[in-house]
């Protein structure tokens, strides 16, 4: 990412602002970033989070159901929104002319969501289909980011379906859903991030119009966030479950990774040790799973749960995942990544190697920098997370930076410390679905 001015304010309310002028660009890009994901929500809501996503969608203060989509498509822009691990992000993406009619459908639905029987109803009958789709009624549906943190975490907020589960999900009430927006979405639990072709307005005029829009919005206490730090386990996790959808076998091995917060370098290591282990071709465990010995079909490496890098506090998850053929015993495939690891943890990698994937990340880095969108979800997700939205324009410096060195000792950490493994094994058998 290529340098960029960061402009910050915090609003009498405590909104907090962060304004990236990009005059280069013809669009702007307006996101809100609430400080609640999957982890935060109330034990015995499973999935509420994502739930409360669906709901702000559903009509605000001054804009009835769809009036949001019709005035952000009417412009000629784009939106939506996502649930994490650790925070909900919702966005737009408009013409430059178009930017204080993005700052006010934003305002708007942070105010005074239109929470209503119906509209509860509604959405959790949508969710259910959604998890229908995407997880009950799919091969894999919910590997490993639903199937393995179980395996590797004891705590709810760690541990639990963050998709949902549908008996929680139907319990729902309108209560629940006040007081989850009371207690969450207060306007010091959020981040408005502008960027992009400010106009006229340039940044001073940009504060101004967020101060007008967002100004008004009454303050409310702030949770306190909690720690979902927990221990390290001392000794390897196995769980297997069924998947009558599952044409093949699978297996997904979890680690702990470092706390991105106070050990980046450290968590950048283990991003180049994952692409080093899965990202193309030429990638270790793609070279001997898959070509040499056969044992998979297809095999990948992850720093971070959710499918990507520094998109969560600490504890985050590194992930392995192989699918394989059922004459393959799983013990075959663990034992094949496991000496992968020694070597690494003994020897490192090549400076060519390494050379090859820096070059790999700099490129998806630079092809993500093309688009205003990612651009902004990347600033206000790492300003909200760690306080510093600079990362996402340090990363291809940090990453060249990570010698072969600081790999070996992440792939030697991640020998010395307990791991999960989730074994996925095909059915006939089909699955209650709640």
């Amino acid at each position: 990412m290529s340098e960029l001015e960061l402009h910050r304010a915090t609003l009498a309310n405590g909104l907090r602002v962060l304004v990236v002028p990009d005059p280069a660009t013809p669009v702007v890009g307006v996101s809100v970033h609430v400080d609640v994901g999957f982890r935060s929500e109330p034990e015995g809501r499973t999935g509420f989070a994502h739930l409360f996503e669906h709901l702000m969608f559903q009509g605000s203060e001054s804009l009835e159901k769809l009036a949001h989509f019709r005035q952000v498509q009417g412009a000629g822009g784009v939106f939506n929104g996502s649930t994490h691990q650790d925070y909900t992000d919702y966005f737009e993406v408009l013409p430059g002319a178009a930017l204080e009619r993005a700052l006010f459908l934003e305002a708007d639905r942070l105010r005074a969501p239109m929470l209503t029987e119906e509209n509860l109803r509604n959405q959790v009958d949508v969710v259910k289909e959604e998890i229908r789709l995407n997880v009950l009624n799919r091969p894999y549906g919910g590997f490993p980011w639903i199937l393995l943190p179980p395996v590797l975490y004891d705590t709810f907020p760690n541990a639990h379906n963050g998709y949902g589960d549908f008996s929680e999900l139907e319990q729902a009430t309108l209560d629940d859903a006040a007081s989850f927006f009371d207690t969450f979405y207060a306007p010091g639990n959020a981040l408005v991030t502008v960027h992009g072709d400010l106009g006229e307005h340039g940044v001073d005029g940009t504060l101004a119009l967020i101060e007008k829009h967002f100004g008004d919005i009454p303050s409310r206490p702030v949770p306190v966030r909690p720690s979902f730090g927990e221990p390290v386990p001392g000794s390897e996790r196995r769980q297997a479950v069924p998947d009558a959808h599952a044409p093949l076998p699978a297996l997904a091995v979890g680690y702990r990774v470092p706390d991105p917060t106070t050990k980046l370098d450290q968590y950048l290591a283990h991003a180049l040790l994952a692409s080093v282990l899965g990202d193309g071709e030429a990638a270790r465990l793609q070279r001997r799973l898959v070509h040499a010995d056969g044992l998979v079909t297809d095999v990948n490496a992850s720093n971070g749960l959710m499918g990507g890098p520094l998109d969560a506090r600490d504890p985050d998850t590194f992930t392995i995942t192989a699918v394989h053929p059922g004459s393959v015993d799983p013990d075959r495939v663990l034992a094949a990544v496991d000496e992968e690891l020694d070597k690494l943890a003994a020897e490192g990698p090549s400076i060519e190697e390494l050379s090859r994937q820096s070059a790999r990340w700099a490129a998806a880095l630079h092809h993500e920098d093309d688009r205003v969108m990612y651009r902004m979800l990347g600033l206000g997700a790492r300003e909200l997370l760690y306080g510093r939205a600079e990362i996402a324009t340090e990363l291809p410096a940090r990453i060249a930076a990570v010698t072969p060195e600081q790999v070996r000792e992440s792939a030697a950490a991640l020998r010395a410390q307990g791991r999960a493994v989730l074994l996925v094994e095909p059915t006939t058998e089909t699955e209650d679905e709640g």
